[in-house]
């Protein structure tokens, strides 16, 4: 982990710094109840107790919740977490209350007796944690309440990397947390996140102010999790494998998928099997959602069955399983949902139903969530008339008119309100205001767009990668993660891939030994070499660019791609045409 950290009592540190390191212990045994810190943890709790800005990149059950937890028993004022989702600071806000700490939560689903009572609790400085949403963070009244009455004594943003991943496609209050710290007072910051590359960590440290020195990235290695991909040829097929693998799970288990449509689809599919399963997406009624959620927490259904909008904060350790029916957007997505299978350190397996053609539900996705140059345009032109029957324009009006969809018309009325080319009068209208601009300064605001689409494509073809290839799985994780790996030879030798290398070398050896040619243990020398000719089913002829006894690298026309050698067949290619076969009305 890299970390700047000085050690309590060194030249510069203040005193009362000083003085609550050296009681993180005992607070660690008082009120959690721990004899000790997981790796990771001593460090982020030690810069935010000295006010300094950190960004701790932590995977998924190292524990993140404590390092914020434990210094807001501790630090005079109160502590502010932003969180993405309400029924994550919910399970948030409540954990810490059952440990005794006074924490309040503050966000739109609250009723107004809630949201009262709450707020009398930061008047009279009876709160210690305070939960809330970015908006509400944004909100003038808000935070002329946190500060009227005490101090912030640390800012916690909790999965950091959505200002970065999702920026203004998905909250766009995300992206304004690092403009709101001089009306905040300028509190330390406490970035916190299971899941960032080298690009998203250094936008968020932009974002946020945090040096160098205050970034804590530790390796997103776990040795329990077993990842594992199964490719099959069709919708029925994958269906059926997925009840065989239920079936035999033993715990509780996960199944995502990407869409609406395919959760309600499996669901279906394994209640009529007689499989009892949850559901989980964002369409269903809140009471719904909470009532699945409940029930798989508390153990009454073993299987739950969900889109994304299911899992951030879920902090059920047993989790023995968890599948993903479908592509998920890109590897850094992939591994937060699979990382939430054993967290209690057992053994987990985390699989994949690779199916070629689930790619085109990711890349419809990706064709329509950023607005372009052209979007921003048609907008504004379309703003500075009057709207259907002279009224104010709508969504809907817009999009229909547009013929855009509604996501992308939302990114980019948000993002233009935010940035100045828009505004609301009295009547709540959107009327530009951009007298000043010329088109090529909106084209440069949403040349931002671009880019962005191009980093979530590579997103896309990494996961795709990751699915197709023969190494080892965790290597290809954590090689896009820019991670070192934590194990010898390239090889964690627990994935799928791992375990039939290790099959086939064994294989191999007990060849060699019994034909006498080569002792046992002898290296085993690839079948094949650069520039052979060989045959990949489904993927037809190619030139092997690179081979090992690990994997093949093929040249095919489209592209190169990666297989396991027990894939990757010789094949004889075409014999040249003599030349008294060449068309004698041919060109010469």
């Amino acid at each position: 982990m890299q970390s700047s950290l000085s050690r309590p009592g060194v030249r510069g540190a203040p005193a009362s710094a000083v003085t609550l390191l050296a009681r993180i212990p005992t607070q660690l045994r008082k009120v959690f109840g721990l004899r000790r810190l997981r790796p990771g943890q001593q460090e982020a709790m030690s810069r935010a107790l000295r006010g300094l800005n950190t960004l701790a990149v932590m995977p998924t059950g190292a524990g993140k919740s404590l390092c914020y937890q434990l210094p807001a028993t501790l630090l005079r004022g109160v502590t502010v977490v932003v969180s993405p989702l309400i029924s994550l600071m919910q399970d948030q806000c409540e954990k810490a209350r059952g440990l005794g700490i006074a924490a309040v939560q503050l966000h739109s689903a609250l009723s107004a007796q809630q949201t009262e009572e709450a707020e009398q609790a930061l008047a009279a400085r009876r709160a210690r944690l305070v939960f809330t949403t970015p908006e509400r963070l944004a909100d003038a009244g808000f935070q002329a309440l946190l500060l009227e009455h005490q101090r912030i004594a640390l800012l916690v943003v909790d999965e950091a990397h959505c200002i970065s991943q999702w920026g203004h496609d998905f909250r766009p209050a995300f992206g304004e947390i690092g403009a709101l710290l001089p009306a905040l007072g300028s509190p330390p910051v406490l970035a916190l996140t299971a899941t960032a590359n080298e690009e998203v960590m250094a936008d968020i440290c932009a974002q946020l102010g945090i040096p160098a020195a205050g970034l804590l990235a530790g390796s997103s290695y776990r040795r329990n999790l077993r990842f594992g991909v199964e490719a099959v040829a069709d919708e029925p097929a994958k269906l059926r494998r997925l009840l065989e693998i239920v079936a035999a799970a033993e715990g509780p288990a996960i199944v995502y998928v990407a869409t609406v449509k395919a959760a309600e689809a499996v669901h279906a599919a394994l209640l009529e099997a007689g499989v009892a399963a949850g559901l989980y997406h964002g369409k269903l009624a809140k009471a719904q959602r909470q009532q699945s959620q409940q029930a798989f927490m508390a153990g009454k259904t073993t299987l739950m069955v969900a889109t994304n909008a299911f899992g951030l904060g879920i902090d059920k350790p047993d989790i023995r399983l968890v599948l993903h029916y479908q592509l998920p957007a890109g590897l850094d997505v992939y591994y937060q949902e699979a990382g939430r299978a054993g967290r209690d350190g057992e053994p987990a397996r985390c699989l994949l139903l690779f199916l070629s053609g689930d790619r085109a539900v990711q890349q419809f996705f990706l064709n329509g969530r950023y607005p372009s140059p052209e979007d921003g345009q048609a907008l504004m032109a379309l703003l500075a008339r009057a709207g259907p029957d002279e009224s104010p324009w709508t969504l809907g009006a817009l999009q229909q008119k547009l013929q855009r969809p509604a996501a992308k018309l939302r990114v980019l009325l948000n993002l233009l309100r935010r940035e100045g080319w828009l505004r609301q009068d009295e009547a709540g209208r959107l009327v530009p205001d951009a007298a000043q601009r010329q088109l090529p300064d909106l084209q440069a605001l949403l040349a931002r767009y671009v880019d962005k689409r191009e980093q979530d494509q590579l997103r896309l073809e990494q996961m795709v990668a990751y699915a197709q290839t023969g190494a080892c799985r965790w290597r290809t994780l954590l090689e896009a993660f820019e991670e070192a790996l934590p194990f010898e030879g390239g090889r964690c030798g627990a994935c799928d891939n791992c375990r039939r290398m290790a099959a086939h070398e064994r294989e191999a050896e007990a060849i060699v030994i019994d034909a006498g040619d080569a002792p046992a243990g002898a290296p085993r020398r690839p079948r094949f070499a650069e520039g052979d000719c060989v045959r990949v089913r489904r993927y037809g002829i190619g030139t092997v660019v690179e081979a090992s006894s690990e994997a093949i690298t093929v040249a095919f026309a489209e592209a190169r791609r990666s297989f396991h050698p027990d894939f990757v067949k010789p094949a004889r290619p075409r014999p040249p045409r003599p030349p008294d076969a060449i068309d004698k009305g041919a060109a010469p």
